[in-house]
């Protein structure tokens, strides 16, 4: 089969590769579509390694080249002899990440038991880890790793389902989270009246639509981009206020409609340093910070100061997790397969740029994603 193979930093090369083998429990699945995510620009730029060693030390892409992909939709084309609720010709969504309950392991570790696969003890990653990736036209996957689809929907989109799942899993870490302001607290005095989503990428988009139309956030909701077209597209999913950073118009801003308080709720989904460094000057004290971005390079320690200063409550939460359906499947993305199907979050809006083969993924990466039409990318395989 062909597939993306990042053989060194910055090179991608379309190869022949072997198709992989389904087991018992296993499913191949037809890549349909594949979304190119941050994850796998940082990756292809050398700036993220998540392959390691036993001892953590990250191998090198000479060494063990990747296909990278984490995103996926797909159509089911192989079953395993052991698989019952599945057949050939299924559209599904897939989580890449495989855990204890995806690999029948028990004892089930401790994360895995509450509900945290992301951290499972014996965690691996299909497109991160070092695990094949989606960025090829098959792959094997646990059955249980898959969700069917239940509507007519472009696969292209269902594909988003995987950085919905994220968002969801966020918002759902913040929602457990220790804080002294909540979205909906009872006590006036701690309910979230101002919030602020620094970037209007994918993420900070899915944020926004998952606050308004499915946390039935009603507050100030101000978001912070540089970039016109994801200002529009802000405003377009339920933005109250959309402020450009580069006129140096954010803090003023805050400060003018929180009475000089500073917002309760900042969601930091840019992976931007300036952004990053500017955290202090918009929230308020005993704030809840949920720093979703990743990236943040330029920027030193020492901002830190101003933050802690303040308390924040700060939550760091990474990939979907959320516990398991009786069928073993992952919840977070039954959840977020279903909130797309249903139209209560639209991601159609922000695919922008929608690649047709293999041979495109190495544009993208190497320069693509910075176009200032670019929103979000999608590979289109079927």
């Amino acid at each position: 089969m062909k597939a993306c193979v990042l053989c060194d930093v910055g090179r991608i090369e379309v190869r022949d590769v072997p198709q992989p083998r389904v087991g018992a429990r296993d499913v191949l699945l037809r890549i349909a579509a594949v979304g190119i995510c941050g994850t796998d620009a940082h990756i292809f730029s050398g700036h993220a390694n998540y392959n390691t060693d036993s001892a953590g030390k990250s191998i090198p892409l000479s060494v063990q080249p990747q296909i990278l992909g984490h995103e996926i939709s797909g159509e089911v084309a192989e079953v395993g002899g052991e698989v019952r609720d599945l057949t050939v010709g299924d559209r599904v969504v897939m989580d890449q990440g495989l855990n204890c309950v995806s690999t029948h392991r028990e004892p089930r570790c401790e994360y895995c038991l509450s509900g945290d696969s992301h951290q499972c003890a014996f965690y691996t990653e299909h497109g991160i880890t070092g695990l094949p990736g989606g960025l090829a036209e098959f792959i094997a996957v646990p059955a249980s790793n898959v969700v069917r689809l239940t509507e007519d929907l472009d696969m292209r989109e269902a594909a988003l389902s995987e950085p919905l799942g994220c968002v969801i899993h966020s918002s759902d870490a913040v929602a457990r989270a220790h804080a002294r302001f909540a979205i909906g607290a009872t006590d006036e005095r701690r309910r979230v009246r101002h919030m602020l989503i620094s970037g209007a990428g994918p993420s900070g988009l899915l944020f926004l639509q998952y606050l308004r139309r499915v946390l039935g956030y009603d507050g100030l909701l101000i978001v912070n981009e540089p970039n016109k077209m994801k200002r529009q597209l802000a405003a377009k999913f339920g933005a109250d206020l959309v402020l450009d950073p580069g006129n140096g118009e954010v803090g003023a801003a805050v400060r003018e409609h929180t009475k000089g308080s500073g917002v309760e709720y900042l969601i930091e989904a840019s992976g931007q340093g300036s952004a990053f460094a500017a955290i202090s000057s918009l929230i308020r004290k005993q704030a809840t910070v949920l720093l979703y971005g990743h990236g943040h390079a330029g920027v030193e320690l020492s901002l830190l100061n101003n933050v802690m200063f303040k308390e924040p409550a700060m939550v760091t939460p990474v990939g979907a997790s959320g516990g398991f359906e009786k069928d073993g499947r992952p919840s977070t993305y039954t959840r977020a397969l279903r909130l797309i199907e249903q139209g209560k979050i639209s991601v159609g809006p922000f695919i922008t740029h929608r690649y047709s083969s293999l041979g495109d993924v190495q544009g993208a990466l190497a320069g693509g994603m910075n176009a200032r039409d670019y929103v979000k990318g999608v590979v289109a395989l079927q």
